[in-house]
């Protein structure tokens, strides 16, 4: 298994935009011998669309998975309750995929000689159940991606966490980001919390990342639950080629079927004042849609992601625990700068390694790793 260093070296440069792709972005696609540019929603005979930035590698071969999970078809029992058919359908998004990502500006509202570029790319990971009490789930996300080389034989398998969806049926309280590396911790009043579920999102490192109350809906067809507008960072795709704008301000929707699910955004690209409010001159850039679609797959091979998931659930357990008492007793929080973007999770990662491979020896730091990190990130005193 490569560790978090080298493995994040390669992502960086395989799977996310980096510099190589500011052409691309800016409206001046590079030349792809033999791969014609790929521009959905495009005027069909514009030969000059842009060519998506995003991921370039390819992925070893995987089965996809066509048969009804057995969780869809528990999803579809008779006789449940609104709470279980809802747990039941949050609980159908575990399992093994293979993740395509697609986010395209389809309205810009400012001038520009050519569409921005359109970002694709790609994964394959495992969506473990961390906790299920019935009221409050938590999905962990753990990529093990293989990559085909230049001589075509496949890459080890490169693992690392992802990201983590925390689900509460009924919350008390929600922590939403409010903009400029601010989160904010608000009490939610009975009609907003009644019959409806709350989804946290976490980054890679269980820092905060955005929050959002909705209602689940089923049909014989698909289940799907649908937020109100949420705020968000801007992510590695974006920062990594803008810096004109401050928040994702829109909704996300997650559907689920019988061999997958499908997470949509519908974002504005918005402008805030240095007081964090929107900016009255020019409050939005553009609109984007993004979908990310998990496909079920079978007879694939997570067996390093499920020792690195079961090796240090206990520390990123600890980590998203203390995060949990600091907005408990803090109420807000204004870290010094997106942590992706300045590396700010290191310390974190390279302690999860180090319990992964010394066990007890290293866990006895965790507390200590964990306090200095948040502190250096600004979240504590």
């Amino acid at each position: 298994m490569i560790k978090f260093e080298r493995w994040w070296a390669v992502i960086a440069a395989a799977v996310f935009v980096t510099a190589a792709n500011a052409d691309e972005y800016a409206g001046k696609p590079k030349q792809q011998t033999g791969s014609p540019a790929r521009y959905t929603f495009s005027w069909p005979l514009d030969s000059g669309a842009p060519a998506p930035r995003g991921g370039t590698t390819k992925g070893a071969p995987v089965t996809l998975d066509l048969e009804p999970s057995k969780a869809w078809k528990e999803l579809r029992a008779e006789g449940l309750s609104a709470p279980e058919r809802d747990r039941r359908a949050i609980l159908a998004m575990a399992g093994t995929y293979r993740v395509t990502f697609d986010f395209l500006e389809v309205v810009p509202f400012v001038t520009q000689e050519k569409p921005n570029a359109p970002y694709q790319s790609w994964g394959t990971e495992k969506v473990y159940v961390d906790s299920d009490d019935g009221k409050h789930i938590s999905l962990v996300h753990i990529l093990e991606m293989r990559i085909v080389q230049k001589d075509g034989s496949i890459s080890e398998p490169m693992v690392t966490k992802h990201w983590r969806q925390d689900w509460r049926y009924e919350p008390t309280h929600i922590v939403e980001y409010r903009g400029r590396d601010r989160w904010e911790r608000r009490k939610l009043d009975a009609a907003e919390s009644r019959g409806a579920w709350l989804q946290t999102v976490y980054q890679v490192d269980e820092s905060p990342r955005y929050a959002s109350v909705g209602r689940w809906e089923h049909s014989a067809s698909f289940s799907t639950w649908m937020s109100g507008d949420t705020w968000r960072p801007l992510p590695r795709r974006e920062w990594s080629v803008r810096d004109d704008y401050q928040v994702l301000v829109g909704t996300n929707r997650h559907t689920v079927a019988p061999t997958g699910w499908v997470q949509e955004e519908n974002n504005l690209k918005t402008v805030l004042t240095a007081a964090r409010e929107l900016d009255p001159a020019r409050p939005y850039l553009g609109r984007e849609y993004g979908v990310a679609r998990y496909e079920r797959i079978r007879d694939a091979d997570f067996a390093q992601a499920d020792t690195y998931y079961q090796k240090t659930k206990q520390f990123w357990d600890q980590v998203r625990d203390e995060w949990s008492r600091i907005f408990v007793q803090q109420g807000a929080v204004t870290l010094k700068g997106p942590v992706d973007k300045l590396g700010l999770f290191f310390p974190l990662f390279a302690q999860a390694d180090a319990v992964a491979e010394q066990g007890a020896a290293a866990s006895a730091q965790n507390q200590a790793v964990i306090r200095k990190s948040l502190k250096d990130m600004d979240a504590l005193p």
